[in-house]
Parts: structure tokens; sequence; C-alpha cells
């Protein structure tokens, strides 16, 4: 799996399918947790998310608006846990992600797992002397953020568009819509490649094969279809089995299983090569919003109206651990970290958590967008030293998030402090991927504006300093132009 980043839904009136808002209640599921440490159903109300289809059924109305209290949310505190390189937050050092089981948790004393940017010193030693003479290395630049500047804006969807994904090469960019299409565009250039057509219903989630080839889309129509990404043609078999709108999918690292989750708030595990689901999971008393595989397939995390993120083994279908914030906001979009050893999930209740799901805690909350209504969906990203994009500087990781307001939002992970805030759609934004490699650091997002806009980090530009030249800038001695201008973030654009 690469060490970039590479790996929802919508509704008001006549726009999307996917997008869903949280009112009322639901009587008692009819599935049960096999999770012994999750919380009882009875201790908090069950919002769910009760959404209208494209072409907004009268008939689908709901009572008034439950309206939360979020004010007194715990604080996040994280101590040194994610102070470290962000070498080790895209590649990970654990031989194993969590393997709980009901007779293994992890305990308290255990040493920290997470030292994510902890670099590994060798130790000096004594008998050590450097020649004279013996060139210095050149400075480690601290990481400087390059905002994201609008590249292109492709049309062509004639609803909103729910989700767009980079393909795992970045050489494509698929986008899906409520208008029961599929795009394929070329993401150099923009040109559009294909338009998959088959789906009945709005299409509201995509996923990528990591072979680049295959392309699997869900639907309000029940159904997985996988795509031909090369010839533009449907594969016959269609993964059936859901009984209800598919919110979400996802491909294992391997590319022989697909994840889904559905409005009937099941989570299925499908044979890709049979198109049979091999087991069907009863996870949740709400629709699930949001599923994903870890980075090696082992775990499986799943969200949804309830408030919670359950974390399962794969092979067994066990539910492995149960998160659960306590102001238990619906959650609408998970992921796993690249890493995995984390996991990013966005709520309505207008903020994005990122969660150790090994201890069960909520160590960075990240918060300044608008989401109470969409259910959203984001991606990790990286800046400073991104192969090549800013030489000689060290990494750290962002996480980026759309908003109903129309704008995107790029947070430091380990700060949350909000490197860029940018206006990117008329109305809400429902999906923002990004993809980073060769030199070039891409994004993309999606809205109920009908529009895909590819977004690209520029480059700094080099500026050369000899040792014996000495640059002035303004009458001023020794200070160059690159280190005596303040680099514009656009977090005070509107």
């Amino acid at each position: 799996m690469d060490d970039s980043v590479s790996d929802l839904p919508y509704a008001p009136q006549t726009l999307c399918t996917k997008r869903r808002r949280v009112n009322g209640t639901l009587p008692r599921s009819r599935y049960s947790s096999p999770d012994e440490l999750a919380a009882s159903c009875s201790d908090h109300e069950t919002p769910v998310y009760h959404r209208r289809t494209s072409s907004g059924n009268p008939n689908r109305t709901s009572a008034e608006t439950q309206h939360r209290s979020y004010a007194h949310s715990p604080p996040d505190d994280s101590p040194d846990e994610l102070d470290h390189t962000i070498r080790t937050f895209y590649r990970g050092g654990m031989k194993r992600n969590l393997q709980l089981s009901a007779s293994r948790h992890a305990t308290p004393d255990a040493p920290s797992e997470i030292s994510l940017l902890t670099p590994i010193q060798a130790p000096a030693s004594p008998t050590t002397t450097v020649p004279p003479g013996t060139p210095l290395p050149p400075p480690v630049k601290e990481a400087r953020y390059l905002p994201y500047q609008q590249k292109m804006v492709l049309n062509g969807h004639r609803k909103g568009v729910a989700a767009v994904r980079f393909s795992p090469k970045g050489d494509k960019i698929a986008s899906c819509s409520a208008d029961a299409t599929i795009r394929i565009w070329e993401t150099s250039t923009g040109y559009h490649i294909h338009t998959l057509e088959g789906h009945l219903a709005g299409v509201s989630t995509l996923a990528w094969s990591p072979d680049n080839r295959v392309l699997a889309s869900g639907s309000d129509d029940k159904s997985i279809r996988l795509w031909d990404t090369v010839a533009g043609k449907q594969y016959p078999r269609q993964l059936l089995g859901h009984n209800n709108y598919i919110y979400s999918i996802a491909f294992s690292p391997k590319g022989n299983m697909i994840v889904s989750g559905s409005y009937d708030e099941a989570v299925f595990l499908w044979d890709v090569r049979t198109a049979r689901y091999m087991r069907s999971l009863p996870a949740h008393s709400d629709p699930v919003g949001g599923v994903d595989f870890i980075r090696d397939g082992t775990l499986i995390v799943s969200c949804a109206g309830d408030g919670l993120i359950r974390i399962w083994d794969t092979a067994t279908g066990q539910c492995l651990r149960t998160l659960v914030h306590e102001d238990n906001a619906p959650v609408s979009s998970v992921r796993f970290a690249p890493n995995g050893r984390f996991v990013l999930a966005w709520t309505l209740d207008s903020c994005v958590r990122l969660w150790n799901y090994h201890d069960g805690r909520c160590v960075k909350t990240y918060q300044g967008h608008q989401n109470t209504k969409y259910s959203l969906s984001g991606a990790f990203g990286v800046y400073g030293d991104v192969d090549g994009v800013v030489p000689l500087g060290e990494k750290k990781a962002f996480t980026v998030s759309g908003s109903e307001t129309g704008e995107i939002l790029w947070w430091d992970v380990v700060s949350k402090e909000v490197l860029q805030r940018e206006r990117a759609h008329e109305g809400c934004v429902l999906g923002v991927d990004t993809w980073v490699r060769e030199g070039r650091a891409l994004a993309v997002s999606c809205g109920l504006d009908k529009t895909v806009r590819v977004w690209e980090r520029i480059p700094e530009p080099k500026n050369e300093v000899f040792e014996d030249e000495m640059i002035e800038d303004d009458g001023i001695p020794g200070q160059n132009g690159l280190n005596g201008e303040e680099m514009d973030t656009g977090m005070d654009k509107d």
C-alpha cells in the first residue's frame, strides 16, 4: 500500500440521494451487538438518518428535527501521542494493528504504541570524530504549508455529486451523482473519459480496486456494481443482498473483498470473485454511513447514526471495539489513518474526531466547519517534504474536509490549526479526496453545485543562495526573498 493517502452522501431539495437529515427516533433494531464493550442502546437516544430521494418524494416526511447540545464536549488531551514525525504516521511500525479478542485487551500500563513523530536518534559515539573540512549536511527545513489552488472545474453531472475518488495511480478521477451516473476524468487535463450508466437510482459511493482498473459503486437501487474503467463497461454480475440504500463501500487492500454499509443497518463483506457476500454483520441500530478497511485488510471500521464506531475482525466478523463519544453525535463517515493506528470520524455536531481505537480515546477534535445536516467525507494528506515539493524539509500530516457552507478546510493533524480555508463550491461540499506522489500534491472536491473541482499545491520557488554572495532584499543584508516574505496560507479567506 502506498505511503501517501489514497483512499458520502446528501439530500436537500431536488438534489441527491445520499445525504440525510437527523430526525425522530427509530424503534429498537432487530439486530443486537455482539460486543460486550458496546454502550447500551437504552443509555442514549438513537437518532436516525431520514433522507429524501433524488425525486423528492413528498411522502418521505419526518417529525420535528431533534436539536442536540454539543457545548460540553470533553477536552481531547493528547500529550505527546501525536508529537512525532509523520514517517510513522504514514508507514506505521506495528506488527499487528489491534488484534483484540474477548480475552486480550490493551493494558493501560503498556508502552505507548503511538510515538508518531519522535525521530529515532543513534547514540553518540565518543570515538567518532569528524575530519576537518568535512562539509556539513544541509539543514532540515521546518515543514511549511503551501496552500492548494484551484486548477480546474469539471462539469457534466446533472445533479449533485455525492463522492469523488482519485485512482490509486492518481491518473484518473471518478465521480458519482444523484443523476445515477458515474464519470471518469483524466486527472492531468480534466478530459472526460467515460460515463458509466446502469444504476437505476442515485449513486452515493465509490471505491477503486488496488490495481487501478476496477471501480465499485453503491446506489439507492440497493446494488453494488463493478466497472471496467479501461473499457468503460459494467461487469455482468452485480453484488445483491442489501435491502435498502447503500451508503458506503471500500475495497480490501488485496482487492479480493468489498465491505459495504447500508440504510438497512448492516455491514456486508463480499467476495469480489464470486460476487456473493461472505458475511453479514448486524452492525448498528441505525443506517450505516461509513465503512473502511485497515491498510493490511485485517480490520474493518463502521459507523452509523446511532453514534457508534465499531472495529471488526475481518476473518471472524467479531466486534473488537466500540467507540462512542459522550455527546453521542451521529457519525456519518469514517476512515482509517494511513498507518492504521487511528480512526478519523465525521459527526453531525460540526466536528471531525481522531480516535485512538486501541484504548478507545478521542485524541483530537477538529472544528471550524459546519456539518449538521449532511454526511460529509474527507481525507488525510501530508505537507512539507512531499516527494520533492519542498526540498530538505520534514513531513507533517493534515486532514481535510468539506463544509456545508461551501468551504474546504485543511487542519494540521497534531496542532489542530486550520492551515487553509478555501471557498470552493456553491452549497455544501460533500466529498474531498487527496493524492500525493511524483512531486505533485492534488486534491479533488465535489458538492451540491453539480461540479467536481481539482486543486493543486503549487511548489515553492527554489532560490539559490551561495555562501560567498549575500542576497539583499529591500536593503536588508543577509535576508533573501524566500525568508523575508510571509506565505499566504489562505486562512483569512472567506
